[in-house]
């Protein structure tokens, strides 16, 4: 059993007797949860665990650096962390594989309504995604605004082209609708993001036939 960062244990568990035949992935519609009181990382988190327990795709979030300063040796057989503090990390938040492809995205929220502001991103976030996109990896971000109960894919080459703009600070509500997908908080997936990554892999299906 792995403990992962998120909080949620996702594990390697001994294979049923009779081989599980993977389901199709169908979002149940008309359902709601999106008042439940989870963030948004919480609610990707339990997407994540039900895309890997329904054996959809393997997604994670990236552990956080920790850089430990002091450590207490009470017995032998055991260590306590006394001191401690988070790195900046150096990449985006999640990353795995779906479908045989890569995928790398950031998760951002806030309770702004008109407007999502571009320095919620690190630079090193922006650098990542960029070279990944080189790579020919499915990259977007996940914004939530949390005051509307809204939660939009939006592809990593918009977010990259905005932040870079000169004198543009924010995003605004409408720019984000034009150049996103709208996803909506459900139940088994609490957010069924991949229902837009389903679209960005049509998109590039059709301009590689081309």
């Amino acid at each position: 059993m792995v403990k992962y960062p998120s909080g949620s244990m996702a594990a390697f568990r001994k294979p049923a007797n009779k081989p599980k035949l993977r389901r199709a992935y169908h979002h149940k519609k008309g359902v709601n949860f999106s008042d439940r009181g989870m963030t948004l990382e919480q609610q990707i988190n339990e997407s994540n665990k039900y895309y890997l327990e329904e054996e959809i795709a393997v997604i994670h979030k990236k552990p956080t650096p920790i850089q430990i300063v002091k450590v207490d040796y009470p017995k032998r057989s055991k260590a306590v962390i006394r001191e401690a503090y988070f790195r900046q990390a150096s990449t985006t938040d999640y990353n795995g594989v779906y479908q045989g492809y890569y995928l790398d995205f950031e998760a951002k929220e806030t309770r702004n309504k008109t407007n999502f502001p571009l320095k919620n991103f690190h630079e090193h976030q922006i650098f990542h995604l960029a070279k990944c996109l080189k790579q020919d990896g499915i990259c977007f971000t996940i914004i939530g605004f949390t005051s509307l109960q809204r939660y939009f894919v939006t592809p990593a080459s918009f977010v990259i082209k905005a932040w870079r703009t000169k004198d543009k600070s924010s995003m605004t509500l409408k720019e984000i609708e034009d150049h996103s997908i709208e996803i909506k908080s459900g139940f088994r997936p609490t957010l069924p993001y991949l229902m837009a990554v389903d679209h960005f892999i049509s998109v590039r299906k059709v301009n590689n036939d081309k």
